[in-house]
């Protein structure tokens, strides 16, 4: 095996006992991390899992959690990690899915247990841990990622970033690189990602349990959190609260797991002075497009932008036939990495999505300018047809987001046997009269783009990511 993840644990020029995990009210060494890991493997062995065997762990947001997903690496078994949250049948599924030979789980008296599963599965020596798709247009599917291909993608993004920072603690005027705060959940492809690459960068993680606004504005002040992820609900949580008015030292946001309102991002800068930057990824494919602090300080007009690929990967627009569009058309978003995920757990071949030069067909709509930035329009899945007229729900539901009454708004396509299709509007806030949201939207839509009704309810459905699950809203109002 050319890398394994586990290889991203301080080394020992790094002090035993300097902090290295911390939450809200604890902090871990590294000598504890070192300890706790080491005795997880050796618990492997005892319960006689063999390497490349893989292990389901459901834990919540916590040190243990990395300490877990630690000890499976070094004992060389794959790491399934399950939600905390995840309802019994949910974790039958993963379990049954991945062939994983134990579920390891706190028994809520502050220990960790494992039970043993009489199926099994040999996965790859290279396979390192399982994530799941978003689940937005049908069951999330559970994709394998390898300790090679994650090591380069973590090598990828830090290189432009790290600017020949070591990853061992700095000396003279060379700056550690301030912690990694993780507000998501542990149990996503986003959540491993950041603490890989916090640690890969020589940095100390900080994990949230949950996200709550007050907790979190504590901990970017207390570890002097000047970059951070933030999925864009999060954001919105933050913008609604009026006892948050401060993030100092706090710089960068990197929106992630869910597309980002420009209105929200807008929102976001105006009151914390924080830049909000866009990137793009798939769990196959990992982060393939985003920012870089050169470029927004460079085009802060193109903030909105999901950024401009990163190196060695390859983009094209092209039409449904697969031919190259004019440049700054939409049409779909074709991406061709350095690297991607092994394939699916579940015997799906990631290969039926390539095309006959190796790009990937990521589902999404998208358009680039002359300078190479990328700006998405949503998924193709997602476009509505009305009557021949294309329709992108991100635009429309921007406009009613500009009505302070609307908290959240999700627009669908619904049959019509006239026109084929037509948007229908689901708001969270106070209830508005529909003539007023129908006004609001003909003054910056053209007319077939607006609504043909609006809905009120008390919550979007979404995803565990955070995307909106607009089939389910679709299906609702078909009932």
């Amino acid at each position: 095996m050319s890398a394994n993840l586990a290889e991203n644990l301080p080394g020992p020029d790094v002090p035993r006992d300097s902090g290295l995990l911390h939450t809200i009210d604890r902090t871990v060494t590294v000598d504890e991390v070192w300890h706790g890991v080491t005795k997880f493997a050796a618990s492997l062995l005892k319960w006689e899992v063999e390497p490349q065997q893989a292990v389901a762990v459901q834990l919540p947001n916590s040190p243990e959690f990395i300490l877990a997903m630690f000890g499976v690496w070094l004992h060389g078994a794959v790491f399934v990690p399950v939600n905390w949250r995840a309802t019994a049948p949910e974790v039958e599924h993963i379990v049954e899915t991945t062939g994983a030979v134990a579920l390891v789980r706190d028994d809520g008296l502050a220990r960790v247990d494992a039970r043993q599963i009489d199926s099994g599965r040999v996965y790859e020596p290279d396979d390192a841990f399982i994530t799941w798709t978003s689940g937005t247009t049908g069951r999330p599917k559970p994709i394998v990622q390898t300790h090679s291909g994650y090591t380069e993608l973590l090598d990828r993004v830090l290189g432009p970033l790290s600017a020949g920072r070591t990853r061992t603690e700095t000396t003279g005027t060379e700056r550690r690189p301030s912690p990694n705060l993780i507000p998501v959940s542990l149990a996503l492809n986003a959540g491993i990602y950041n603490v890989l690459f916090g640690l890969r960068a020589g940095a100390e993680i900080v994990i949230m349990d949950k996200f709550a606004t007050g907790e979190f504005a504590e901990l970017v002040r207390r570890f002097a959190i000047r970059s951070t992820i933030l999925p864009p609900a999060a954001m919105a949580e933050l913008n609604d609260d009026p006892d948050v008015t401060d993030l100092t030292p706090l710089r960068y946001v990197r929106s992630i797991t869910a597309p980002l309102s420009p209105l929200q991002a807008r929102r976001f800068t105006e009151k914390f002075g924080v830049t909000v930057l866009n990137g793009y990824g798939q769990a196959e494919i990992g982060e393939v497009i985003g920012w870089t602090a050169t470029d927004a300080k460079e085009h802060p007009e193109k903030v909105g932008a999901v950024g401009r690929a990163h190196a060695g990967v390859d983009i094209k627009i092209v039409d449904d036939t697969g031919a190259p569009v004019e440049p700054g058309a939409v049409a779909r978003l074709l991406v061709r990495p350095p690297r991607m995920a092994a394939g699916y757990a579940d015997g799906t071949l990631l290969a039926d999505r390539l095309d006959a030069e190796g790009f990937v067909d990521t589902g999404d709509l998208a358009r680039i300018d002359d300078d190479g930035f990328v700006w998405l329009e949503g998924r193709a899945s997602d476009m509505i047809n009305r009557g021949g007229n294309k329709i992108f729900p991100d635009e429309v539901e921007e406009v009613l987001r500009l009505s302070p009454a609307v908290r959240d708004v999700a627009v669908v396509g619904v049959p019509n046997v006239r026109l084929g299709e037509v948007p229908v509007a689901f708001l969270v806030g106070d209830p508005q009269p529909s003539s007023e949201l129908e006004q609001l939207c003909r003054a910056h839509l053209v007319p077939y783009k607006v609504p043909v009704s609006f809905h009120y309810v008390d919550k979007l459905p979404r995803s565990e990511v955070g995307k909106v699950l607009r089939r389910e809203l679709a299906a609702r109002r078909l009932s």
